[in-house]
């Protein structure tokens, strides 16, 4: 029977660390933290993820600031938008939620951000950065996914790590994050032969194709550290990628859905904007 990675419990301490940042800032006369964040349609994920940066954001006395736009929202409109909350001194991060509509243009909109607000690193500048192994804010559910493997106690140098799911938000991100750590990394995607042959070669699989329930005790190895990134509306809950009570058995450590990866992004997302806005008003 493998072990719940709780992402709850995990983020806890970091949540902590946090606040104490944030209050002592703000006793010494400074305004607090400011995220700004842009949901254009009606994503189930999104919605859910927005949720929980609100009620976080509440927690530990950042100004959080949800711009909803219709799923038919222009791109001019969009990228004017963004244009002022580039400007706004009192906006220090911003995140634009993934997916976009199919007519908006993701390269074109992520790239107007300014890189010095960019929480979620996905502006070119913070990207390059990251690859090239500079100071940058790192894409944070890759992030999250580390932090949640490494509280395993388990060693990531050598081992096979696959992820399935070449997204730029997080499967190319978390490859990137994997091998900087020493593992020996493949990504899978729609196109790649004998899918659940190589699932089950992974000692580290990390599931990121958004599609609920699809990975089974099939693509998963015996004592095989299992995360899943999925965040998919289901009927009215939060379905992840993994049919958790197949793969649990089989598995030394799975993440739940939702508690395990979404508990640390938001997280994550939270830090970076505190990073930002030590920057932003020094």
């Amino acid at each position: 029977m493998g072990n719940i990675i709780d992402g709850k419990v995990i983020a806890k301490n970091l949540k902590m660390e946090i606040k104490e940042q944030i209050d002592k800032k703000k006793a010494e006369g400074l305004r607090g933290p400011c995220l700004a964040a842009v949901l254009a349609g009606s994503d189930g994920g999104s919605i859910s993820y927005t949720n929980n940066q609100k009620k976080l954001c509440d927690e530990l006395g950042v100004e959080y600031r949800k711009i909803s736009l219709s799923d038919k929202v222009s791109e001019k409109e969009f990228l004017e938008l963004l244009d002022r909350l580039n400007n706004d001194k009192e906006v220090d991060g911003i995140i634009i939620q993934l997916p976009l509509p199919k007519h908006l243009d993701e390269k074109k909109i992520t790239s107007r951000l300014s890189y010095l607000k960019d929480v979620d690193g996905l502006t070119d500048i913070n990207l390059g950065k990251f690859y090239k192994g500079e100071s940058s804010f790192v894409p944070c559910t890759p992030q999250s996914i580390i932090k949640l493997i490494k509280n395993t106690g388990c060693s990531i140098e050598g081992k096979h790590a696959v992820v399935v799911g070449r997204s730029n938000i997080v499967g190319k991100p978390a490859a990137a994050l994997l091998l900087s750590e020493n593992a020996t990394v493949t990504i899978c995607h729609s196109k790649t032969k004998n899918l659940k042959e190589v699932c089950k070669s992974a000692d580290i699989l990390v599931c990121a194709l958004g599609k609920p329930s699809f990975i089974n005790k099939e693509y998963v190895k015996e004592g095989a550290i299992v995360i899943d990134v999925g965040t998919t509306m289901v009927e009215g809950k939060i379905k992840g990628d993994v049919l958790f009570d197949e793969v649990m058995p089989i598995a030394s450590f799975l993440t739940p859905v939702p508690g395990g990866v979404g508990a640390m992004t938001t997280t994550m997302l939270i830090k970076n904007t505190c990073e930002a806005w030590i920057k932003n008003v020094y």
